[in-house]
């Protein structure tokens, strides 16, 4: 064992001295040790219910009340009372504060677990990763939550909660397509969101009615038409995000229905990195709380049966099923992501020749937290997996990949396995899955009738054949016939133009449109 310290707790239990305690002693390691830079930390302990409160409303407890949140809580609680899934340890929040949330019941070994995966593990991720510091205001999020649900609070006293509930619903739907994909040259400012919240209502309004005063009545059509150019420019098309787009062009929707499409889709760009980093977030966040804990035991902060107990935790973390396994649904974020940053640890500090091949930059550079600092601030899970996944891990996964065409008579085949030849596919195919551009639907609005029945039309290019789901494409572009008021019409093209499906919807009558 390394040096002797003082134990940082006995047992199971612990009050608030014992975490100021751990957090200080962890806070210690991550700093000096492992070069870490955090936000100030700011711990909340909350009972299980709580947790599966906080975990149901998108693992924001701050969020405002829609009623998927309680339906999502219905089922997570029915679940975890008839022991049919764990409740997370923890739910941490990118903030500064960077706000961690540990439920009571844990023990003393679990909460130390707990402090150092998100208190330091996640937080680091969260001020480090420039996707992060391109896409999120860590330092405006708190207050900006606080402002949605106190705004959606006054909208449902005002024009009823069923009704305002229909719009959140239309725009929940449209989540995942309410993203600025590239950044621009602003970033996010949500304090500055929120004053301004009354004057851009006045200002867009204005400029809204200016847009739709040029439609041109039947009478005049001929001579007030706009050129199909003049048009797409007016209305910024073509537009991939389409929440923005129903915010700034819809044509019947109320101001306050405008804002609080703006506040899902603000929302929606928040979460926008965590789906591209969840691999690296995660490996990141577990190889942090493994370095700390080891350590605390070397120094003998913490006994044999704490680090057996949090052995015993972590394993289940970073535990993979095979794939022939009833239990394997993909590979666990947990274990690759801390699988690969162990395995960049071991190319920097005794690299095989193999690697000095493969990773001529890190091999035997000897900096193993230098090289890890970089990594985790300038990749997303697509770049890292296919930059840095090693053929060492790939022979350890017994990875292999699957080629199914239904164009080819063959059925399934297995193109590509661990060995020489199959390296670089197995790699850039399984970097391809985490690929948002490959994974999400390309869907953009690329018109709008103005002329005549004022039809939205979207375009959905196809990637590999991949259509959508039928029952489900109807079902969000029933909420967006429902947002914009007139019928809307999607089609599917693949990447020669060629069109494989179309769909029309129109708006309910008792559509969310004021």
């Amino acid at each position: 064992m390394g040096s002797s310290g003082e134990r940082l707790f006995e047992g199971a239990d612990w009050d608030f001295q014992t975490l100021q305690r751990v957090h200080d002693a962890c806070e210690k390691i991550a700093r000096t040790e492992l070069g870490l830079d955090v936000y100030p930390n700011q711990i909340e302990v909350i009972t299980a219910e709580q947790m599966l409160d906080a975990y149901s409303s998108v693992g924001m407890p701050l969020f405002y009340k829609h009623w998927s949140f309680g339906k999502q809580f219905a089922f997570q609680e029915a679940s975890y009372r008839k022991g049919l899934m764990g409740l997370a340890y923890e739910i941490v929040i990118n903030s500064s504060p960077c706000i961690s949330y540990l439920m009571e019941e844990n023990t003393a070994t679990m909460q130390t677990l707990v402090i150092a995966h998100a208190a330091f593990g996640h937080n680091h991720f969260f001020k480090n990763n420039y996707l992060f510091k391109q896409w999120t205001d860590a330092d405006g999020i708190l207050d900006y939550l606080e402002f949605a649900k106190g705004y959606i609070s006054v909208c449902e006293d005002r024009h009823g909660r069923e009704t305002v509930e229909r719009t959140l619903d239309a725009a929940h739907a449209l989540m995942s397509h309410g993203v600025d994909r590239y950044p621009g040259k602003k970033t996010l400012d949500l304090r500055a969101e929120e004053k301004r919240a009354g004057e851009r209502r006045q200002h867009e309004e204005s400029v809204f009615n200016d847009l739709w005063r040029t439609v041109p009545n039947t009478k005049a059509k001929s001579k007030a038409a706009l050129t199909a150019e003049r048009r797409r420019a007016l209305l910024g098309l073509p537009q991939e995000n389409i929440l923005y787009f129903l915010e700034k062009t819809a044509p019947r929707l109320a101001p306050w229905q405008r804002e609080l499409i703006r506040i899902v889709r603000h929302i929606a760009q928040y979460f926008y990195p965590q789906g591209q980093t969840k691999v690296m977030n995660e490996g990141t966040a577990t190889y942090v709380h493994y370095r700390i804990m080891s350590r605390l035991h070397q120094q003998g902060r913490i006994t044999d049966g704490n680090f057996l107990e949090f052995l015993q935790s972590h394993t289940n973390v970073v535990f993979q099923p095979e794939f022939d396994d009833r239990r394997y649904s993909g590979f666990n974020p947990y274990a690759l992501g801390f699988a690969m940053m162990q395995d960049i640890e071991r190319i920097v500090k005794n690299p095989e020749d193999e690697d000095r091949e493969w990773f001529p930059d890190i091999a035997g550079k000897g900096d193993v937290e230098g090289v890890l600092r970089e990594i985790w601030g300038n990749y997303r899970d697509e770049s890292f997996i296919n930059q840095f996944l090693s053929p060492a891990l790939i022979r350890r996964f017994r990875m292999f990949h699957l080629h199914d065409d239904p164009a080819e008579s063959q059925g399934i085949k297995v193109d590509a396995i661990h060995d020489e030849r199959g390296y670089r596919r197995v790699r850039r195919e399984l970097a391809r899955q985490y690929d948002v551009g490959f994974v999400d639907a390309n869907i953009e609005v690329v018109d709008v009738d103005l002329d005549g029945d004022r039809r939205l039309m979207l375009r959905h290019t196809t990637v590999k054949g991949a259509q959508l789901n039928e029952t489900d494409a109807r079902r969000v572009l029933q909420h967006l016939a429902d947002l914009w008021s007139y019928d809307v019409a999607l089609t599917e093209i693949d990447g020669s133009d060629k069109v494989l499906k179309e769909y029309v919807v129109s708006p309910r009558a008792a559509a969310v449109a004021a």
